[in-house]
């Protein structure tokens, strides 16, 4: 038998899962699991088709009481799909909860480099994997991504008053604590656009704005068959302001 895991190493992860039968990437799940420290939260978002039952058996192949799946009765969207899983991780008392898109478009060898990256720092409280294309980095969008995602970034970033480059890396880990869990108190107003919700709330509950750390990914993918369209972008665009409401509200 293993030796469990010293707490202050523990690290979650929420994979939201919806109609992934066909996508689900079994070799990124186990390279997660093989990671012994890591606890993961596949989180079933009322699919239609096998996913549950898929991700069922990822739960009952092994890897002791490390992997729970979360089931949905209907579909409530990605961001009430990472709350609930994050919810679900804090139950388990680890030190760092983060996410990761099911597509696995962030691979996750790259999720455990940025578990890394956390646990190595004393003063970081968040996080996010960031979508930079520069020379010796793998970084492959459409333009339609890219060019959508910067204009949906640098709205995000005045309205959050933080000089964030990348909201919506599906690629993310907070600090668990008072802070998270009230931020994760209440459903997100936007399916899409949730990422720049959770941020506000943390500021509001006490992440300073320096103790948030932006880390570019070495490689990232656009994969096939994602669920994000101009419709979507464009209405995740359109309730920033109601995001930035909020938060001169909480002032």
């Amino acid at each position: 038998m293993s030796a469990p895991i010293a707490l202050a190493e523990r690290v979650a992860l929420v994979v939201p899962c919806w109609n992934e039968q066909d996508r689900l990437n079994l070799a990124e799940i186990e390279t997660l699991t093989d990671d012994a420290s890591v606890l993961l939260v596949l989180v079933d978002d009322g699919s239609t088709d096998a996913t549950l039952p898929l991700l069922r058996h990822i739960a009952a192949r092994g890897s002791g009481n490390r992997v729970e799946v979360v089931a949905l009765e209907r579909n409530a969207g990605k961001g009430e799909a990472v709350r609930i899983g994050m919810r679900a991780a804090l139950r388990s008392n680890p030190v760092w909860i983060g996410y990761i898109d099911a597509d696995f478009s962030t691979p996750a060898s790259e999720m455990l480099r940025l578990v890394n990256v956390a646990r190595r720092s004393d003063t970081c409280n968040a996080v996010l994997g960031s979508r930079v294309a520069m020379l010796g980095r793998r970084i492959t969008r459409t333009r339609f991504r890219h060019y959508t995602g910067r204009v949906f970034a640098t709205a995000a970033s005045n309205v959050l008053g933080l000089a964030v480059y990348d909201t919506q890396c599906g690629a993310k880990l907070f600090r668990a604590g008072h802070a998270l869990d009230c931020a994760l108190a209440e459903p997100f107003r936007s399916r899409w656009a949730f990422d720049v919700e959770l941020l506000g709330r943390l500021i509001r509950h006490g992440f300073p704005t320096e103790t948030f750390r932006e880390e570019p990914l070495e490689v990232w993918q656009d994969r096939a068959g994602s669920k994000r369209s101009l419709r979507s972008s464009l209405h995740a665009t359109a309730t920033l302001w109601m995001i930035r409401r909020d938060i001169r509200r909480a002032e």
